[in-house]
């Protein structure tokens, strides 16, 4: 994307409503999850927390922008614009949660409903100098990609937890879940980011993992919070 494309694309982010960015964002993650199908009316509404008759309505809304391509009981996807906005929107919001962790000693399950609220901020100078301020970094404390200026996602090599075989050592990446009580779940299990670990072992009864730390410690986890942990296997020389 050249210059004055990306300057264009910025006037246009400026022109959408709150909700509307809400929404481009929501599709957005909803289409990763389904891996590109098209979003259902339905899981929006649920989502977003409302009523399918008035997410029909933001949808038409959307569609006479251009944001959208949407035929009522198939389904929406983003076009081009609507998919540049919501990476737009992702980035500002995973940078602020980089410096809400960083720069102001917030905890990882306190960040997300303040970063909700500052990745509205319209300015394309601030968000860019505060990737500058925190030395462009690729992951959010959740272990989540950041698109970069030109919306691209870094490189994610990790697998569900739940995958990862006995016996094999692993470094955890990041989470699926973001709700607080999930992290802090984690924290009292004494789980973070870049924590490196073995699969001791899996138990036949209920699937639960016994996770082994390099001190020989063991941390037992159930098969839910295995499903939710995104994790690197490491190779043993």
């Amino acid at each position: 994307m050249n210059y004055r494309s990306f300057v264009l694309s910025s006037s246009i982010v400026s022109m959408v409503s709150f909700t509307e960015e809400n929404y481009l964002k929501a599709i957005f993650h909803l289409s990763e999850q389904e891996n590109g199908k098209l979003v259902s009316t339905n899981d929006l509404a649920e989502i977003m927390q409302t009523r399918a008759a008035s997410v029909t309505d933001m949808l038409k809304k959307l569609s006479e922008k251009k944001y959208i391509h949407y035929k009522k009981y198939q389904g929406v996807a983003l076009t081009a614009e609507g998919n540049s906005i919501a990476l737009k929107i992702i980035r500002k919001h995973r940078l602020w949660e980089v410096f809400l962790v960083e720069k102001l000693g917030f905890k990882w399950d306190e960040i997300h409903d303040l970063a909700e609220q500052l990745e509205h901020i319209k300015s394309q100078k601030l968000t860019d100098r505060l990737d500058t301020f925190l030395g462009h970094p690729e992951f959010d404390p959740h272990g989540d990609p950041i698109p970069n200026a030109e919306g691209v996602m870094p490189t994610i090599r990790a697998v569900k937890l739940s995958e990862v075989e006995t016996g094999q050592n692993f470094t955890i990446m990041g989470v699926s879940e973001d709700s607080s009580t999930f992290l802090q779940h984690l924290d009292r299990l004494g789980l973070k980011l870049g924590l490196e670990l073995k699969l001791a072992d899996i138990s036949d009864f209920d699937q639960s993992l016994e996770l082994e730390l390099d001190n020989g410690q063991s941390i037992r986890v159930s098969s839910e919070v295995a499903r939710n942990i995104q994790a690197k296997v490491r190779s043993v020389s």
